[in-house]
């Protein structure tokens, strides 16, 4: 009896691991709420830097590939259960990430940036300077301070369940009102609608908002803002225990990398390369 047993285990490990082996479709989530990494088109599709990135990964990888929409506030405990197989949705990659799931190389970099309602007519700042959150010295200090008492007592939005949000709370939660949304486009209505003053967000993600008519009322405010919670840049989303599909899309990425082909693709998309050995 025992024997049959364990004979039967064996039979059902090996099968897994086949199966493993043999894959040769996917499904790859994003939020499509996040232009240019990711949105959905007026025929329902999604579009943007993300989705052409998974089309060219899955491709080397040879696999086949169908893109879904997925709520942000869900997308991660979605993975996990295995309502997909991975995520593609400009999400970095953190040490509290890495706690639920795993991630591939990054595929991109990018940065994060404070935008202000222009009525407000706050004292001006370099937008072109960058800020480093990874350790905080005494001059960064001075420089996180001058933003605090320039938003002091205002309302500031942000994407609920993301790393901004926990950027922004650590920063200005003690001097500024903190929203949290469950999409940009939301923010950026209570934006224009002048229920919150400003908001934190992925920089790709405003200037795409900023270069709409109804972006006119905002302009960036801040310097540029990396690192800390933020991670090394943005990867694909994967179980923990899906090991052979991060090396897959590693090596697929590693290619991408070294044929110019992710620095193509962040030019047509953010008009500047943010492929990963330029990332900020």
């Amino acid at each position: 009896m025992k024997r049959t047993l364990l004979l039967a285990l064996s039979l059902v490990v090996c099968a897994n691991n086949a199966g493993a082996m043999d894959r040769k479709t996917l499904t790859i989530a994003s939020e499509g709420a996040s232009p240019p990494w990711n949105a959905i088109t007026p025929q329902g599709e999604l579009a943007g830097f993300d989705i052409d990135v998974g089309r060219d990964l899955c491709r080397r990888m040879k696999f086949e590939c169908t893109f879904v929409p997925q709520d942000w506030d869900g997308i991660i405990p979605a993975l996990t259960v295995g309502k997909f197989d991975a995520i593609m949705s400009g999400m970095a990659i953190t040490e509290k990430r890495k706690k639920s799931i795993a991630f591939s190389k990054p595929y991109a970099g990018g940065f994060n940036q404070l935008v202000i309602r222009k009525d407000l007519n706050l004292p001006p700042t370099d937008t072109s300077a960058e800020l480093d959150l990874t350790t905080i010295d005494p001059e960064k200090q001075a420089k996180i301070e001058e933003l605090r008492a320039a938003l002091n007592g205002r309302t500031l939005g942000v994407l609920r369940s993301s790393n901004s949000e926990a950027v922004l709370n650590e920063l200005f939660g003690k001097v500024a009102t903190i929203r949290s949304y469950d999409s940009q486009d939301n923010m950026h209505l209570d934006l224009v609608a002048e229920r919150i003053d400003g908001g934190l967000a992925d920089y790709f993600t405003w200037k795409a908002f900023l270069d709409s008519m109804d972006g006119g009322i905002a302009t960036l405010y801040g310097p540029q803002l990396s690192g800390g919670l933020w991670g090394p840049g943005v990867g694909v989303g994967l179980r923990q225990d899906d090991g052979e599909l991060v090396a897959a899309f590693d090596s697929a990425i590693e290619a991408a990398t070294s044929d110019g082909t992710l620095k193509q693709l962040s030019e047509q998309w953010f008009k500047i390369d943010v492929s990963p050995q330029t990332s900020h």
